[in-house]
Order: C-alpha cells, then sequence, then structure tokens
C-alpha cells in the first residue's frame, strides 16, 4: 500500500492516491474485496460506505453486501461467497440477533474463514469480555468508538488476517491437489492421457478455467520458431484450433515466444496473461504446458506451480515407460496397427455393447504371400505387409477397428455396411507400389456376423479363421461367412484329430484283411488290407470319418507307413506258411503318395520285413492320377522297377482320360461299389459296371470288383468278364488271426 496522508486522524488513503508501478502480475482489473454490513439502521449503512467506499486495502478496491436483519444475512450468506469481513450489528430483531447469527455462520453455514466485527450501540447488552470468550468473533467495537481511521484500521486488519488464512487453506488444499493429482496421473495410460489429465488438474489448482494445450518440440528450437514446428499432445476445449486459425499473429507471436523461452530454459516461464510450464523426462526432454489465464498469477500461485511441476515430472517417466510397454503388448511393431491381443480387446468390448447387433469381424489373408516372401526376401515382404497396412488404412480410416493378426493376415471389425468383401476385395484390384515395383496381389476372406454371437472374442476369432480356412478350400480370391454347421464340422474335426493321433500312439489301431477271390474258384487270390480304430470305450470309428481327418491332419503319411509294413509282415508270415501265390493289396493316399519321402519309406519297408515286390499291390485313387499327372507317372515309375503292382481304387468316380491311364502302365482297375451296387434283380444291370471291364480287357490289363454281396451280382459281373471280387458275399474284413484260419479253409492248391 501506499503512503497516506496523515494531516488528521481522519484522513484517509483513496483509490486515487495509491502508487500505480505494478507489480509484476498486478492485473488491471483486480478482484474486489467484499464487505457485508448486517445492520438495521440505514444510516449505519451509508456512514460505512462513507467512510469505506473509495478505499484499497492491499491494492485491491472494496465491494459491499448489505444485509438489514439477521434473517436477511442468514439468506445472503447461503448464496455469496468469498465474504472476506462481516461487519455485524449486535441488536436487531431481538436483543441478540447478531451473537445468534455468529453461531449460524460458523457452525451450520461452516465459514471459518470469514472475519467478523461485531459492532454494537448499546454494550450492555452484549459484554465486551463475554462476547469476546464465547462466540468466534474477531473483533467488538462499540459504534462511537469507530472513527472513519479506525474502521480502516479494523477493516484492514481483518482482510490481512483473512487473506493469510485463506493463503494457509489455499496452500494446504493446493497440496493436497497436487499429491492426489501425481497418483492419479502417474496411473494414466498414454501421453495424450497423462497431459489432458495435467491441464484438468491445473485448472483446479488455481482455481479456475484455463484454456491451453501439452506441446513438445526437439532440442534447439528457436524462438522464432512456428507453430507447426510443435507436436501438440493434448489441448483444452478448442483452444488449439482457434490458435490455429486466429488472425492475430500477434497473440500467436506471444505464444510461441514464452514457448520457446520455455523449452530452452527448461525452466517455467511466467507473463501477464500466460504462463509456461516445463516438464522434465527421460523420453520428452522438450514437453511444456502453455497456459492462458484471465486473471492474476499469484505468488502463493507460483509457488503451488512450481511444487507441481516438480512432482509431475517425476511420474512422467513412468507414464511414458507404461506408454512403450503398451505399445508392445498391443500394436503391431512392423505396421503400427493393432495386434491380436488389442483386438480381441476391442472384439471383447464390442460384443458387449449395442455395437454387436451391426458389427462383422472379417480376416483378410493376402494370396500366396509366402511365395513372394520367399521369391523376393522378407525385407520386401515387410515393405508389402507395410503398404497393405496402409492402403486398408487409408480406405477404413476411423470407420473401424484394423489390426494385423498374423505373418499376412489382417483383422477389420466395424459395421456391417462398411466391413463387406466385395469392398474389401476391390481394395485389391489395383497394384502396391512396393520399392519401385508394381506388385498385384489379391486376399481372401473369412468373416462372422456378431448379431446373434454368443460365444466370447477368441471364440469369434477361431470361429473367423473357420470361415477364412473354408474360403481357401473353394477358391482363393474369395470370402466365406461362418456358419453354426461350419463350426460344429471344425471342432468336431480337430477333437478327432487329436483322439486320432491319441489312438496311433497308444496303438489302438488296427489292421484287418478282407479276402479278394477268384468268383469261377471262390478261392482266395489275396486280400486288401484295412485300417480299423476301436475307442477305448469298446465302440468302431467308421474309416470314411476318421481317414479324411488322417489326411487333413497329416497323421496319414506316418500312419500309412505303418500299415504298409504291417501288410507286408503279415504278407511274409502268409507265404512262410505255404500261401505263397498269396497277394497283398494296400491302400496310399495322395498325401502319402506326394511326400518326398515316399519311395525311400517304400524301399525300406521291403527291406526291413522282406516281403516280395512282387506280391504287393498299391492301390491308389482315380482322383489322384488327376491331380499331377507328370509326377504320378514318374513315381509309378520308380514303384513298377522295384517289382510292385499298381492298381486303380474307386475306378468310374473319377474324371481319367483313356490317354491318362494308357500312361500310367497299371496293372489292375478296381471297379467301386457304387456301380456293382446297381446290380439287382430289381434294376439295371450294372452298364458302368460292363463299361469298366470292356475298358480293362480293351487295355489288357486286370479287373476286380468291391462290395459284392449276393449271388446274383456276382453271377452279372462273371458275365461281363470279370472274375476277380471282394465284398462280403464272399468274406467280411478279418484279423490276421481269422485270415489264417480262413485260408486253410478257402485257398487253392496253387497258393500253397
Amino acid at each position: 500500500m501506499s503512503k497516506a496522508n496523515q494531516t488528521n486522524d481522519d484522513a484517509l488513503v483513496f483509490q486515487d492516491e495509491v502508487n500505480r508501478e505494478d507489480a509484476f502480475f498486478q492485473n488491471e482489473t483486480a478482484a474486489k474485496w467484499r464487505i457485508m454490513i448486517v445492520d438495521d439502521d440505514p444510516d449505519v449503512h451509508s456512514a460505512t460506505m462513507f467512510a469505506l467506499g473509495n478505499l484499497e486495502i492491499q491494492n485491491r478496491p472494496l465491494s459491499f453486501l448489505h444485509a438489514y436483519s439477521a434473517t436477511e444475512a442468514r439468506q445472503l450468506l447461503t448464496v455469496e461467497t468469498e465474504v472476506a469481513v462481516i461487519l455485524l450489528d449486535v441488536v436487531m430483531e431481538q436483543e441478540d440477533a447478531g451473537l445468534t447469527l455468529v453461531n449460524y455462520i460458523r457452525n451450520d453455514l461452516n465459514l471459518r474463514d470469514v472475519r467478523i466485527i461485531l459492532r454494537t450501540g448499546q454494550p450492555g447488552y452484549a459484554p465486551e469480555i463475554d462476547a469476546i470468550r464465547d462466540f468466534d468473533i474477531n473483533d467488538y467495537k462499540t459504534k462511537s468508538e469507530l472513527t472513519r481511521t479506525k474502521l480502516y484500521t479494523t477493516v484492514t486488519s481483518s482482510i490481512r488476517s483473512y487473506e493469510q488464512i485463506c493463503s494457509i487453506s489455499a496452500n494446504q488444499r493446493g497440496l493436497e491437489l497436487i499429491a492426489n493429482a501425481s497418483t492419479e496421473l502417474m496411473a494414466q495410460k498414454g501421453l495424450h492421457n497423462f497431459a489432458s489429465g495435467a491441464l484438468q488438474k491445473l485448472a483446479a489448482l488455481l482455481g479456475r478455467k484455463v484454456e491451453g494445450f501439452v506441446c513438445s518440440q526437439t532440442d534447439g528450437m528457436e524462438k522464432s520458431a512456428k507453430l507447426e514446428t510443435f507436436q501438440i499432445i493434448a489441448a483444452s476445449n478448442a483452444y488449439l484450433s482457434q490458435l490455429e486459425k486466429t488472425v492475430d499473429q500477434v497473440n500467436k507471436a506471444e505464444t510461441l515466444e514464452v514457448l520457446a523461452e520455455s523449452i530452452s530454459s527448461g525452466k517455467n516461464v511466467y507473463r501477464r496473461n500466460s504462463v509456461a510450464l516445463h516438464f522434465e523426462n527421460t523420453v520428452y526432454q522438450n514437453l511444456s504446458v502453455f497456459l492462458q489465464t484471465s486473471q492474476i498469477i499469484s505468488e502463493m500461485d507460483i509457488r503451488l506451480l512450481e511444487v507441481f511441476c516438480s512432482n509431475i515430472s517425476v511420474g512422467l517417466d513412468n507414464v511414458m515407460l507404461t506408454s512403450r510397454l503398451h505399445q508392445y503388448a498391443y500394436f503391431d511393431p512392423l505396421t503400427g496397427l493393432a495386434n491380436r491381443l488389442k483386438l480381441l480387446q476391442t472384439l471383447s468390448e464390442t460384443l458387449l455393447s449395442p455395437l454387436k447387433e451391426m458389427s462383422v469381424l472379417s480376416l483378410i489373408d493376402i494370396d500366396h504371400f509366402a511365395e513372394t516372401n520367399d521369391a523376393l526376401g522378407h525385407q520386401f515382404g515387410d515393405l508389402l505387409l507395410c503398404v497393405v497396412a496402409k492402403r486398408l488404412l487409408d480406405h477404413f480410416g476411423s470407420s473401424c477397428h484394423l489390426a494385423r493378426v498374423g505373418g499376412d493376415t489382417f483383422a477389420l471389425l466395424g459395421n456391417e455396411d462398411i466391413v463387406e468383401p466385395n469392398i474389401i476385395l476391390h481394395i485389391f484390384h489395383l497394384p502396391f507400389k512396393v520399392d519401385n515395383q508394381d506388385v498385384q496381389l489379391s486376399s481372401t476372406i473369412g468373416l462372422i456376423r456378431l448379431e446373434k454371437y454368443d460365444g466370447g472374442s477368441s471364440d469369434a476369432l477361431k470361429d473367423t479363421n473357420i470361415a477364412l480356412k473354408r474360403a481357401k478350400a473353394n477358391q482363393r480370391s474369395s470370402y466365406s461367412y461362418f456358419t453354426i454347421g461350419m463350426g460344429v464340422e471344425i471342432r468336431e474335426r480337430v477333437r478327432m484329430m487329436h483322439a486320432l493321433r491319441a489312438a496311433f500312439e497308444n496303438e489302438r489301431l488296427f489292421v484287418v484283411y478282407q479276402p479278394q477271390v477268384d468268383m469261377n474258384t471262390k478261392f482266395a487270390v489275396g486280400a486288401e488290407a484295412l485300417l480299423r480304430w476301436k475307442t477305448e470305450e469298446g465302440t468302431y470309428i467308421s474309416p470314411d470319418q476318421f481317414i479324411p481327418i488322417a489326411e487333413y491332419s497329416g497323421l496319414i503319411v506316418d500312419i500309412g507307413a505303418w500299415v504298409l509294413r504291417s501288410a507286408c509282415y503279415e504278407l511274409v508270415h502268409l507265404h512262410s506258411l505255404g500261401f505263397t501265390g498269396f497277394r497283398m493289396a494296400v491302400n496310399v493316399s495322395q498325401a502319402q503318395f506326394s511326400h518326398p519321402l515316399f519311395i525311400h519309406s517304400l524301399e525300406r519297408a521291403l527291406e526291413d520285413t522282406k516281403a516280395p515286390a512282387h506280391a504287393l499291390e498299391l492301390e491308389i485313387t482315380e482322383s489322384m492320377a488327376m491331380t499331377d499327372p507328370d509326377l504320378l507317372i514318374q513315381t509309378l515309375h520308380h514303384i513298377k522297377q522295384l517289382g510292385i503292382h499298381i492298381s486303380i481304387d474307386d475306378f468310374g468316380t473319377g474324371f481319367s482320360s483313356l490317354s491318362h491311364l494308357q500312361k500310367l502302365n497299371v496293372d489292375k482297375l478296381k471297379i467301386d461299389r457304387a456301380f456293382v451296387n446297381e446290380i439287382s434283380e430289381q434294376s439295371g444291370e450294372g452298364n458302368i459296371a460292363k463299361m469298366i471291364v470292356q475298358l480293362s480287357q480293351s487295355l489288357n490289363i486286370k479287373v476286380i470288383a468291391e462290395g459284392v454281396e449276393t449271388e446274383h451280382q456276382a453271377q452279372i459281373l462273371m458275365g461281363f468278364g470279370c472274375h476277380l471280387a471282394q465284398g462280403y458275399f464272399y468274406a467280411r474284413p478279418q484279423t490276421r488271426e481269422d485270415l489264417r484260419l480262413w485260408l486253410a479253409q478257402n485257398s487253392s492248391d496253387c497258393l500253397q
């Protein structure tokens, strides 16, 4: 406060006599001290206003609230805030109205900071000593002793006391807020959340609305830097966009200047209407907060802001470390997209929200990516994945959730109108520019509608993968939606696959033999080795069920090799019993046949078992013959050189041509049971079977019919010229012990 003119006791300091050398933080529109006058005498209100109305205390003017009764004062105090001093009359409606109001203010309204000066014109109603002792008042004066100077002195003393109490309380609240803010901000996930939270905590700390933003910039920033050089991390409301669009270049320049000073000095910078705070950390070395304020920044606020920055900087490193760990855990390091774990998290949220009713999950697999990767290198493959990710991201943007969930598999989750297979396939129509090369790609898509889906996120992703595999199996560059039947089928297949593997390892698979006979003599000429599976519970699993599973899983290679060896051992044993003319037929699957070590395993089986190659016959299906004719011809040539015979099983069910059949140099055709079943007493006479017999005769190769179950079928087939058969009419598949007994009764002399 400036010096006062002290010529007499009543000389007061008026507003126009204040020394106006502004302190750094003084604002031209400083807040006013609020004084409440409670008195039932209007003249007291007027006199008080006259005495204090044009004064400044602590460089701030005064404003007045008026109550003419204790009741009116109660009503005002319930809505008015930040009242610094109450000048209170003792006697109003009642003799003790003023004293009763004191208790109400302190106990009911819990207003502890406001200073209460009790004024009375009748001291006898409230003796000074009793009033000071029994009531929470700050001063007691008779109205007659309150001259203008003494009234000013009393009010000034009370305001200073009020200011100190408020400062202490604000400091305590501020420190509590800083402590809580440090804990809360340290728990934030991600720099953006931390920065947004810091802006909110700063507004709470200053006790008013502030506009600003959090930004970072590399070291060595010049003060003339442009706003575009800052990386904006978070902003309050629309402050940043307003700053970028404003035509007031002066304001923009001042903002940049204060930021530049804070960043270059690594310290907090305080200006009249703005503040730049600096947060030290190990990652963003130049992280600053810019705040624009509409009120003065007091010295107490500065101290609190310094403590705030010091505490928050300690927690920022922890937030950044957590952010990096979160990035590694939830995002693909190559493409920057969400990874499988993040997708599952988002998918779980979607399944629990109303968005489920209109959402679709899709898996997008790049066709033949492995071949491209192997041919052009893994570095090129990585670039290709990044380019594909960018095109998907550019097209779908923020409308969908995009993730990379596998080597060359992307996931897309969003509205069914957007996640539409034809839209996705169209994205791959144009070539991709990779390392100055145009690469044409296609994709195969599996999708699942979440509307009525009852499973969790992991199940949904698995089922979408099932749909993707179905699409791949049907045709590349296509798509397939998941159905319940599809899920049941694949899960049953997987269950059976595991059970089959366990059965094979635990020797629950076994081989039976179905005799092949000469229908003219009804004597055995050989047998076909057939695989059977008996579960621990004693039930049998049909070969039609488990053989496709074995082929699908690749188990057929090991199982087939074991069946071949078992059949060879049995063949050797039967020959040792004297059945030297007996032949053994063994089925070979396509997976076995195309395996690069098949010929080697065949040679080892013959060598280890000492089985005669001329008595061994391998059966291949007609469809196998059409898959890769050139490879088949080459492999069959090696087999024939070993002395082994070749038979085509299920002949007539495929699409082989005569030209291919001649090139294969096979020894026998087997008529499929479906054509044998056509031979019945009521219906046709098996024209297809007849044609196959005639074909075999023209090619000078043997023919055998399977599934012969009646005398009528046998007679018709013999009439066609087919003399070899197997089926229930002659014998069911038998164990090796039963086969030996059966052969003893049904073999001709030529077999012995």
